[in-house]
């Protein structure tokens, strides 16, 4: 039974249902193991690197000439010691290249490696029909088939492929102003702009946002391109911890007690990055709290929606649509067209005089020196938002909205019921499961693709040393079909090697855990 306090009591008055995260502990034998295991590789990487600098085994690194060694050094050997003695021996789970549409199955270029993983060879074959569990495709969009590609196709012969300037010079389409009004419109908010890349709509317009005199207080799991973005911006970045209401609440408490450094003077601007979805974690942000806290101390709340618009909510507007609150509440929305629409490219949307002071004057390098959006990319993405909104005619956008809860529901349950700890919110397309140890990560890459199922694994620094995992994206466009073969293979390879480490109730009921978000990392 779970006895709230009067914090957690006032918490939960915020959600409309039940909000479900799970963050199992790393048990203590795997977590000494799992370091034991880094130590060792270590152990072996330096007695490696001596055999190198002694010429008993070759390296293939980039490294000094031997007639510059007096200049200068370009190259750090500790610096690339991780690449060459622990990156190296599993690298060939990455950058696989694909030959089809990366839909929710694909056809892979088979390749082989003379040299562990230095080099790899095509050998010509062809491995198809692999299960794509790997891929942000989460609405199915990303297909060649279908209204979206004819549309794509036909805006092609229309407008060509490049614009070959940027939107301040000759590359504004009409296209490019169609989608911006399209995205306010879906968003709900009164204006958005809409850019080529997504990483720099974030490491680019953040700093057109916040200077000198400014804090950010940054997610500790946030991604790259919104800590890229504080940084450039020259504002004071405080980090709090993971979706924990109470660090966030301290630091802008102190924040307003305090000022800034040295003069105690106010900041002039208090800006709140989170993310909706958090790609590594799986875990969705507890935005109903975060608004709260915004408007209590008065701060401004910037939302990178990348992986939760259009994975979200009854109507896949993303994580405002999903707790039902207004977007008026968010300053800057963000977001991203790489994943639930199939295309390319990000956006920043809100409220009109807010948005157009500071990203339509020369301060958003992204806006000012970088090239237009593509057409047919810009028509896919259309496309695919009015599909979505049910604007063209279908309730295709609906059905794969529908299917898309179903399937992560069903994907997650049958994991959990394996014995995998799984990370995240019930809810979230996003699905890490453990791997914990080094070893482990390669192996459980090969294995699953000799199965025909191709993931994702993920391991340090990108994610804590103790806390590698394979992150699986459920999609729209996968069958219960692929999803049972998929599992059956998780479960084969999971036995085989050893990853069933939860130590929950595999088939209880999981009622009693419906305020489970209160308890985990507010410790």
């Amino acid at each position: 039974m779970c006895i709230l306090s009067s914090h957690h009591a006032s918490c939960t008055s915020l959600y409309k249902k039940p909000f479900v995260e799970s963050f199992e502990e790393t048990p203590l034998l795997v977590a000494v193991l799992t370091y034991m295991g880094y130590g060792i590789l270590t152990i072996f990487g330096y007695l490696r690197d001596f055999l190198r600098d002694w010429k008993f085994e070759k390296c293939h690194l980039a490294r000094e000439r031997e007639e510059q060694k007096d200049f200068v050094p370009l190259y750090q050997d500790f610096e690339n010691f991780y690449t060459r003695n622990l990156y190296m021996r599993i690298r060939d789970n990455w950058n696989r290249p694909i030959c089809s549409v990366p839909g929710a199955k694909m056809d892979l270029l088979e390749r082989v490696t003379p040299d562990y993983n230095w080099t790899f060879e095509h050998t010509g074959n062809v491995l198809k029909d692999v299960i794509n569990m790997g891929s942000y495709n989460y609405l199915g969009f990303a297909e060649n088939t279908g209204t979206c590609a004819d549309a794509a196709s036909e805006c092609t012969v229309k407008y060509g492929v490049g614009v070959s300037s940027t939107r301040q010079e000759i590359g504004n389409l009409d296209k490019h102003e169609e989608l911006e009004i399209l995205v306010a419109r879906f968003l709900g908010v009164e204006s958005s702009m809409a850019f080529g890349m997504g990483f720099a709509t974030n490491s680019m317009n953040i700093p057109a946002l916040t200077g000198k005199g400014c804090l950010i207080l940054s997610d500790e799991l946030n991604h790259a391109s919104l800590v890229l973005g504080a940084r450039l911006s020259g504002s004071t970045i405080r980090v709090f911890k993971h979706n924990n209401m109470q660090s966030l609440e301290k630091l802008l408490r102190d924040a307003i007690v305090h000022g800034q450094p040295r003069t105690h003077r106010p900041w002039k601007k208090i800006l709140i990055l989170v993310e909706g979805i958090y790609s590594m974690e799986g875990s969705i942000v507890r935005l109903p709290e975060v608004i709260a806290l915004k408007k209590k101390y008065k701060a401004y709340l910037y939302l990178d929606e990348a992986h939760s618009i259009g994975a979200l909510g009854p109507r896949g507007r993303g994580v405002v649509d999903y707790f039902g609150l207004d977007p008026s509440d968010v300053d800057i929305m963000m977001g991203t067209f790489t994943k639930s629409f199939g295309a390319a490219g990000g956006y920043i949307g809100g409220k009109k005089v807010y948005y157009y002071t500071h990203t339509h004057t020369h301060k958003s390098h992204i806006t000012v020196y970088a090239t237009s959006m593509s057409p047919p990319i810009i028509q896919q993405i259309i496309t695919s938002m009015k599909c979505i909104m049910g604007e063209d005619g279908s309730t295709l956008g609906q059905e794969r909205l529908c299917q898309l809860s179903e399937n992560t529901t069903y994907f997650r349950r049958r994991l959990h019921e394996m014995g995998f700890i799984i990370y995240g919110n019930n809810d979230s397309p996003v699905v890490p499961l453990m791997l914990y140890m080094p070893a482990k990560i390669g192996a459980f890459g090969r294995e699953m693709l000799k199965r025909n199922i191709g993931t994702v694994v993920v391991g340090f620094p990108a994610t804590p040393i103790i806390e590698s995992r394979a992150r699986f994206c459920v999609s729209a466009a996968h069958t219960r079909e692929m999803l049972d073969k998929a599992l059956n293979a998780i479960s084969e390879v999971g036995d085989l090697l050893q990853l069933k480490y939860s130590r929950k109730n595999r088939h209880g009921n999981e009622g009693s855990d419906s305020f489970s978000f209160l308890e985990s990392h507010q410790d």
